[in-house]
């Protein structure tokens, strides 16, 4: 069922709760008119999506005069549904679903590709790491992702196919991340799975957890993948960049801002502009985790040379479903915007 996103509409960092997401628009100092915009973010409180919380929370949107209204989702995978479907503006995901859907005739692209590494990891029950000591050991387990058919579904058909490992033959279960990621294991629901930060250093600081293959740096990546592998970004409908080049822009300057932002300042003084609750009741974990992981932003918003192709590699390589598939990868993505910030 398709959620009402009227009720999930929340202004970060307001005072009321909108019974409906957007206002008209108005006109601000200076006479530029602010704008209303929503993003659906496939998991606020993930580190990998942090560069949207924090451009909200330092104000870099309202600089832009930018009303932007984030919209928490669990995965990446729903958010190119609402994207298209036009309830939301923007959506903040993978690039892997602009691609996959552009083979389909379906046209998203991403005009701010601020991840350019998945910032993942595959993780395994510390129990078992004794029978599970490289991905040739996956087989027949039972793989944990957020949801099936969302990033972490393909990385971790990406690890099994290049371990040799039939993918149509193997097991995978939804699990979300965070405490459902956690609880899965701790079941023993599934042997291990594809996860996020702060969830991986939760389940390896406890004991919980050992990680079998790590995404979380652009050159562990590229050892693992076999080249650059391009993540979280900003996607929108084509026609909607193109007829909102102005705010579309001002979007894309207000997360090149946020990129320098991280680049400039330590782990602890970023975690700092974050919510209180991200941090699920550890900071210093929280701070930890990012620090393994800041390497995976980038400073400009631009998708790396290379990058498009290797995903798309990857999916007819791996992902069954995309077999004998193709994209135009030229409508999957632009650097008009990230050029123009820049």
């Amino acid at each position: 069922m398709r959620m009402d996103l009227r009720r999930l509409c929340l202004v970060i960092g307001g005072v009321a709760i909108l019974a409906a997401c957007g206002s008209a628009p108005s006109t601000g100092s200076g006479g530029v008119q602010t704008v209303s915009l929503k993003i659906i973010v496939g998991g606020l409180s993930k580190q990998i999506y942090l560069p949207n919380m924090l451009a909200k929370q330092l104000g870099y949107f309202n600089d832009q005069h930018l009303d932007v209204t984030l919209i928490d989702e669990g995965s990446g995978q729903a958010s190119e549904d609402e994207v298209l479907a036009g309830n939301v503006d923007a959506g903040s995901g993978a690039y892997v679903h602009p691609m996959v859907l552009n083979a389909a005739g379906k046209k998203i692209e991403t005009i701010c590709q601020f991840g350019i590494a998945p910032g993942e990891a595959e993780v395994i029950d510390a129990r078992k790491a004794g029978s599970i000591q490289s991905p040739n050991d996956l087989k027949g387990k039972n793989l944990g992702v957020t949801e099936l058919g969302s990033g972490t579904h393909t990385l971790t058909l990406a690890i099994l196919g290049k371990a040799g490992i039939d993918p149509t033959k193997e097991h995978f279960i939804a699990v979300g991340a965070g405490d459902t990621f956690i609880a899965a294991i701790d079941h023993q629901t599934i042997d291990g799975g594809m996860t996020t930060e702060p969830t991986i250093s939760r389940l390896t600081s406890s004991g919980k957890g050992k990680v079998l293959v790590d995404l979380r740096t652009p050159d562990s990546t590229r050892a693992a993948l076999g080249g650059d592998y391009p993540f979280i970004g900003i996607f929108v409908k084509n026609d909607w960049a193109n007829s909102h080049k102005d705010v579309a822009q001002r979007l894309v300057n207000a997360y090149v801002k946020t990129l320098k932002f991280i680049h400039s300042h330590s782990a602890a003084e970023i975690a700092a502009k974050m919510p209180a609750d991200y941090y699920a009741g550890n900071k210093d974990l929280y701070i930890t985790a990012l620090q393994n992981q800041l390497s995976i932003f980038g400073t400009d918003c631009k998708m790396p040379a290379g990058g498009p192709e290797t995903v798309m590699k990857i999916q007819q390589n791996y992902v069954p479903s995309f077999k004998g598939k193709t994209s135009n990868l030229s409508e999957t993505y632009t650097n008009q915007f990230a050029d123009a910030a820049s």
